[in-house]
């Protein structure tokens, strides 16, 4: 079976492309902890037109969809608060904002942050938000079959690039919960 990294002609340590990156993510990158070494944290430079998941792998091929996930800015709301949370699923899902996210979040109503929101507070492209560097007091909220994939793309922080690594590197970043159901077909 292929893994991502055989889909790109160039595939690099990610901390050798900081300067490609956002500074949060940089940043996440240069203080990394975890049982995966940074150096499996892969970065591959790709088109930003094609950044979303369905152009990619139409243009890389189709095989890269199981193995893509999604980072998606969920807003859940309780009396009056608002909590923002990341959450992670696999691609060929979508987020269970208003169930899993909502009970575990303990607000009245989740949906979707606004892009303004998203991009403002996460420092990061839309289109290109990834679960690594993210603000610390958001919960990072990822689906147990990311955790459980041998490898996931993801965005990198911009439109401009993609980050590969290890499914349990997710699961061990700063902040997350490893939720079963979260991603829904």
């Amino acid at each position: 079976m292929p893994v991502p990294m055989d889909a790109f002609d160039d595939v690099r340590p990610a901390t050798a492309c900081l300067d490609l990156l956002t500074d949060p993510v940089a940043a996440a990158l240069r203080d990394w902890r975890g049982s995966v070494p940074v150096e499996e944290v892969r970065f591959v430079d790709t088109d930003p037109a094609i950044a979303d998941t369905e152009s990619l792998v139409a243009h890389y091929g189709d095989w890269l969809l199981e193995q893509s996930a999604n980072c998606v800015v969920v807003a859940g709301k309780r009396a009056g608060e608002v909590t923002l949370a990341a959450c992670v699923v696999l691609s060929t899902t979508r987020v269970d904002a208003n169930g899993v996210v909502r009970r575990h979040l303990g607000a009245r109503k989740a949906s979707f942050a606004p892009m303004d929101t998203a991009v403002g507070e996460s420092g990061m492209e839309y289109g290109g938000i990834t679960p690594i560097g993210l603000p610390a007091a958001w919960p990072l909220l990822v689906d147990a079959a990311v955790a459980d994939t041998p490898y996931a793309l993801i965005g990198s922080g911009r439109r401009r690039g993609k980050l590969i690594l290890p499914g349990k590197a997710l699961a061990e970043l700063p902040g997350a919960t490893v939720l079963e159901g979260l991603g829904v077909g």
